[in-house]
């Protein structure tokens, strides 16, 4: 349980480094940042997959490529309903999709490091 608050609390915080990096990315406060990442959770755990099915052919067409927009459309999704975050467009969710997976899993490696028995 209690790796679980850790990478939520990471996942707020690599969100809450994104207005430093883009300046058409906005979130107002650290709270809001927890919220966001909250429900980025629950949009990966049960739309994403969905979503994932439905659009394979095109992914596989784009040899995978389509997974970005896909991230980026559910980031800008989650940015339409949570007051407080705010993203400019299409692109800058694709963009700023792509910064936070890498801030996250960075600082998660990081953080958490390989644990293996």
């Amino acid at each position: 349980m209690m790796k679980l608050v850790l990478v939520w609390m990471i996942n707020a915080a690599a969100l809450f480094a994104l207005p430093y990096l883009f300046d058409s990315i906005r979130i107002d406060t650290f709270t809001t940042a927890l919220i966001v990442a909250l429900a980025l959770s629950v949009i990966n755990t049960i739309v994403r997959p969905v979503l994932f099915v439905l659009t394979l052919p095109i992914t596989v067409l784009t040899l995978g490529l389509f997974i970005f927009v896909l991230n980026g459309l559910l980031l800008w999704f989650v940015a339409s309903f949570v007051s407080g975050f705010n993203i400019a467009g299409f692109w800058p969710a694709v963009f700023g999709a792509m910064v936070y997976s890498v801030i996250s899993w960075a600082a998660t490696s990081f953080i958490l490091g390989d644990k293996k028995p």
